[in-house]
């Protein structure tokens, strides 16, 4: 069982339009046994998604209503095999609480080649702005589940 832990800021954005994104893209492979979660290294607990990645994610038949958000714990890092930060600042908090070795930005991971590697974050943008990073986190991740699936053939 592979566990994938996604992380942004506030937990209400980027990462679980990104959860929801990645869960999609790994079922449409056929990749299994995979966990994906997310959490934020600044959010408050049970926060829902915010309106604009609700928004968003319903345009794209995703449906973030039962999402919640968690601050980034020593324990979710310690359960995760593979932690996808949208900045380096995340990255640096993950592994800050045990996660080196295992933490990488989502750009370097799907591939994407220099800067930047970071996700923009549309947190009190307007509508455009959302819909922007959810068509980089769809590009990103399709490359990351791509990335995963072959890893898991290769076993």
């Amino acid at each position: 069982m592979i566990r994938i832990l996604l992380v942004c800021t506030g937990n209400t954005c980027r990462s679980p339009m990104a959860e929801a994104l990645l869960r999609r893209e790994l079922e449409a492979r056929g990749v299994e046994d995979v966990v994906v979660e997310s959490a934020g290294t600044g959010a408050w607990e049970g926060v829902p998604a915010s309106e604009g990645s609700y928004l968003v994610a319903l345009e794209h038949g995703l449906d973030l209503s039962a999402h919640r958000s968690r601050l980034l714990t020593r324990e979710m890092v310690d359960g995760a095999t593979l932690i996808l930060t949208m900045s380096r600042s995340h990255v640096a908090r993950a592994e800050a609480l045990g996660g080196v070795g295992r933490t990488v930005l989502l750009g370097e991971f799907a591939g994407r080649e220099g800067p930047p590697a970071e996700v923009r974050d549309p947190f009190g943008g307007d509508l455009e702005q959302y819909r922007a990073a959810f068509r980089e986190l769809a590009s990103l991740l399709a490359a990351a589940a791509e990335r995963l699936a072959e890893g898991r053939r290769a076993r």
